[in-house]
């Protein structure tokens, strides 16, 4: 059977037995036949070139989990710009996100059967006798019941099914006896306390060693969970449940699912984000594929797919369908209420929503799935990564990117779907843009920042997990894996569980609660099982076909209701108003206001306010209208608001050895050049004396025609740049007094003037936090001479390196070396001039993001002293923008505030276990850069075939 899957993380295979009714069977029957339709289109690739791509993707993930087992392991992630462990309360807390870590080698588990996908077989034997000598489960750790049950539990899981699948080859893995499935189940014991609630939802956070609600278990108050979070347990319950014998796992995951069935929305058929565990209420109420529902849909149709039970499969054909009419807006999926499902909940996206199309392949429903997998594509071609969040117009919400890996998910499958080669460009572009902006000398390191280019120190282990496991297959030949892939199901953290568990320990009662409360029209089930004359009605560049029209979608920021709009145009109505153009002083545009239910009212203070009433509307399509004007108009507000503001900046070190590889996000100034209309700023680095730089400089000849580093404190910014200027700087860096103090937990801010007339102030300014900061200064008391460049957003490497003579590798973004050192020449590398020119707009970042670095007011600001001084984003001058008075209204009349939420200092964590040895493997830059030297020297005297 071919393979087919999707879903957040995740993928299936369909398994070849009896329980399977022939309406039900899923869509990898046609793959089968799929696969060998595509006969033209995109230019076919050579096997050559597939297997050199699928070689560079073994030299990376040599490349992420070398230097974690070096710099991090024991540790449960690796930080890749400070080369060293991430461990649970020895760093500033992220919240939530820390949740995951538990003391349990948490990147080493989950990258076990990663290591046999790449056929790694003795690295895999090696790894899997050091989780059962180092690993323990018996930790003082509050960790989330979701993230461990994915990533722990299905990795021990993962790993097992392969130990005894190479222990029965008979090579490797012959001492194997069930050891990973013996931690596997004592895991899924510590897991179980969470479910102790009436509803049979889980708590959303255990102490690995004292449970739930005991007082040294520090948790247990907990209302709320996520629908995912409690949605999302079924595939390894139920599969520890079929390993072991003890079916208790999967009567608890079954409980869950059946729980979240009966909540759903009645007459819309959706579910909510959130939901109290206690009395089954939603709290939050809006549906959408994104995060905090997604993998729930995702485990529905893969439970049926391992389990055999068809209950889930008509349950997510339901929600499917539910999906398709309320959700779905081709190429979007927006957000929606799940009892007001015809309205939107938001205007954004999130990143989440990326493993969708490849759980539609599974499905069988192509032709979406090729849609909306084109756009996040194109966003991505904007962007070189797909950010947290977008805008329908496809500007940046949330600017971050975790390397997650999603819409490499995605591309694989629709790979196996339709056998385009399209998507195997796709994936090199994916490739070459990781080697090109996240790799760094101890890793990839995450994207803080996707306009300016900047890193944050996190390598997640779901990068070893997922991203390496879907691009290996996307390029490999069957022959190239040594065991069927097609025989394993694919979690939602890609972890490998084999098909022959449905027929295996079936002990759990299968009650089908789904007809009880819904009538399932037949129509559910026609895209279950199409054939190829629907997936590609006799056309091979079908898939080209729904691809072109979206091509320049994001180009031209057309928002949702593409569609529509063409059709309205064909049939020679105007499209409707967009806020954008509205004029309060064009009687045509009231008119049009009026007709779509929208009053306009002027208030005494001046301003204007806008209020929809949908049954004013003069048709329901008038009020559609009205309410996506009022949607735009809110966002258009919000984003004026913001165009005040400067966005985050970029210091990235472009000597050797970093070659540009390390981006740090930097704070503006208000004055001085703007970086964004300016050249960047390009020069070593001096330290001025006095370091805070409050008076005139003792060492002029030292900054002079450099960019001088100076230390927060004493005196206002303002000052600083004046002396530094008098003394010769061509810039300045300003590092943050505030130890430990860092971009990845503080929010960042401008520094403002001194009330006085800036305009004598001619170099660039930028801030640095301490712990960016110290990045620098420890490059420089291991390197004398160290270059750095000041710019709105990281630069390409060409540009910065050239005529230097460096690895091609480093340039080209390629760890394939030649044989010898070349120069970049003039046709091999692009100016600097060439590269800004096409540099996309900046976007500020959206205060709704808990974990965003946005350009914000330090609380400094506040305080009366003559120190530095910090000017909030939301600034006092008055926009001269004709839409700076204008308030919008809701449908039901009341008033639309834009939530701003604080950003929450950071707090460390005590170490509960202080018996637990966890010390800290902070590595010597000059260790660090030396390890780094020798793999360059390495690479320089292979032949480029070798890799």
């Amino acid at each position: 059977m071919s393979e087919a899957g999707g879903g957040r993380g995740s993928g299936s295979s369909v398994p070849q037995r009896a329980p399977w009714s022939l309406v039900a069977a899923t869509a990898a029957l046609c793959l089968v036949s799929a696969t060998s339709v595509w006969t033209a289109g995109a230019a076919p690739m050579s096997r050559e070139e597939k297997q050199k791509l699928g070689n560079q993707v073994l030299e990376m993930f040599d490349h992420a989990y070398g230097n974690y087992m070096e710099h991090a392991y024991p540790a449960d992630e690796l930080m890749p710009l400070t080369c060293r462990g991430r461990i649970r309360g020895q760093e500033p807390s992220r919240g939530d996100v820390d949740d995951a870590l538990g003391k349990f080698s948490l990147t080493l588990i989950d990258s076990l059967d990663t290591l046999v996908v790449l056929n790694k077989t003795k690295e895999f034997e090696d790894a899997v006798r050091k989780v059962l000598r180092d690993v323990n489960l018996d930790n003082d750790v509050v960790v989330s019941v979701f993230e461990t049950n994915i990533r722990v539990l299905g990795g021990l899981l993962g790993g097992h099914s392969l130990a005894i699948m190479l222990k029965e080859k008979g090579e490797y893995m012959q001492w194997y006896n069930d050891e990973l499935l013996q931690m596997a189940k004592q895991l899924g014991y510590k897991l179980l306390p969470a479910f102790n609630t009436t509803s049979g939802l889980p708590y959303p956070r255990i102490n690995l060693k004292f449970g739930i609600r005991k007082p040294e278990a520090r948790t247990g108050t907990e209302t709320d969970t996520c629908t995912a979070c409690a949605g999302t347990l079924i595939l390894e319950f139920a599969a520890l449940s079929r390993f072991t014998g003890a079916t208790i796992f999967e009567e608890y995951a079954r409980k869950a699912l059946d729980f979240l069935w009966e909540k759903r929305q009645r007459s819309s058929n959706l579910v909510g984000v959130t939901i109290n565990i206690h009395t089954g209420d939603w709290v939050r109420k809006d549906s959408g594929v994104g995060a905090g529902i997604d993998s729930y849909y995702e485990y529905l149709l893969k439970a049926y797919v391992l389990l055999g039970d068809d209950s889930f499969l008509e349950r997510f054909n339901t929600h499917y369908d539910a999906i398709m009419r309320y959700i779905s807006q081709p190429p979007l999926l927006l957000d929606v209420h799940i009892h007001k499902p015809m309205l939107n909940a938001r205007t954004w996206m999130d990143a989440l929503l990326a493993f969708f199309p490849g759980l539609q392949v599974l499905k069988g429903d192509i032709r979406p799935a090729i849609e909306t997998h084109e756009m996040l594509y194109q966003v991505i071609k904007k962007h070189n990564f797909l950010p947290e969040a977008f805008t329908t117009d496809f500007r940046v919400h949330w600017a971050q990117h975790p390397l997650r890996p999603e819409f490499a998910e995605s591309t694989y499958f629709l790979y196996k779907a339709t056998g385009d080669p399209y998507y195997l460009e796709v994936g090199k572009t994916l490739i070459e843009n990781l080697n090109k902006y996240a790799r760094v000398p101890c890793g990839f390191a995450a994207m803080k920042d996707v306009r300016t280019g900047s890193h944050e120190d996190r390598m997640d282990s779901f990068f070893l997990a997922e991203m390496f496991k879907y691009l290996y297959l996307l390029f490999a030949d069957k022959e190239d894996i040594i065991f069927d892939i097609e025989d394993y199901i694919f979690t939602t953290e890609a972890h490998l569980l084999p098909l022959w568990l449905s027929t295996t320990n079936q002990r759990v009662s299968k009650k089908n609660t789904t007809s009880e409360y819904t009538e399932l029209d037949d129509s559910n089930f026609d895209w279950t099982c199409p054939n190829t004359q629907i997936l590609f009605p006799n056309d091979p560049l079908y898939a080209q076909s729904i691809r072109e029209p979206l091509k320049n979608v994001v180009d031209k920021s057309c928002p949702r209701g593409i569609i529509r709009v063409e059709e309205s145009l064909r049939s020679g109505a105007k499209p409707p108003l967009r806020a954008r153009d509205f004029m309060a002083t064009n009687p045509e545009h009231l008119e049009i206001l009026k007709k779509m239910g929208v009053s306009l009212i002027h208030l005494k203070d001046g301003r204007v306010q806008l209020v929809q009433h949908a049954i004013q509307a003069a048709s329901s399509i008038d009020a559609e209208d009205g309410l996506r004007f009022m949607q735009e108009m809110i966002e258009l507000s919000s984003q004026q608001q913001k165009e005040q503001q400067l966005p985050p900046r970029a210091v990235q070190i472009v000597s050797h050895p970093f070659f540009g590889r390390v981006v740090l996000t930097a704070g503006p100034a208000q004055f001085g050049p703007d970086l964004s209309k300016h050249k960047e700023t390009r020069g070593f680095v001096a330290s001025s004396k006095p370091y805070n730089g409050c008076s005139e400089l003792t060492n002029p000849e030292a900054v002079m025609g450099k960019i001088a580093l100076i230390q927060r404190g004493q005196c206002m910014f303002a000052e600083k740049a004046r002396n530094i200027q008098n003394a010769g700087a061509i810039g300045g860096i300003v590092i943050d007094d505030n130890e430990g103090s860092s971009s990845d937990t503080a929010p960042l801010f401008q520094m403002a003037g001194d009330g006085k007339d800036t305009d004598d102030i001619t170099i660039p300014m930028l801030f640095l936090f301490s712990k960016e900061g110290g990045i620098i200064l420890d490059a420089i008391r291991e390197y004398e001479e160290v270059e750095v460049l000041l710019s709105d957003k990281a630069k390409d490497r060409a540009a910065i390196l050239k005529g230097k003579m460096i690895p091609n590798y480093i340039i080209n973004s390629n760890p394939e070396m030649e044989n010898e050192e070349q120069p970049s020449s003039e046709n091999d590398s692009q100016s600097a001039e060439q590269i800004a020119s096409r540099s996309q707009e900046i976007d500020l970042v959206d205060q709704e993001s808990p974990e965003e670095s946005s350009v914000n007011s330090h609380p400094e600001a506040l305080s009366p002293v003559d120190t530095d001084s910090a000017a909030s984003v939301s600034s006092s001058e008055q926009d001269s923008n004709p839409m700076e008075n204008l308030e919008t209204t809701s449908l039901d009349g009341e008033c639309t505030d834009l939530d701003n939420q604080l950003q929450e200092q950071p707090e460390t964590e005590e170490d509960s276990n202080p018996n637990v040895s966890w010390g800290k493997k902070a590595q010597p830059i000059d260790s660090i850069l030396a390890d780094w030297n020798e793999d360059i020297e390495a690479f320089e005297m292979m032949d480029k075939d070798e890799l």
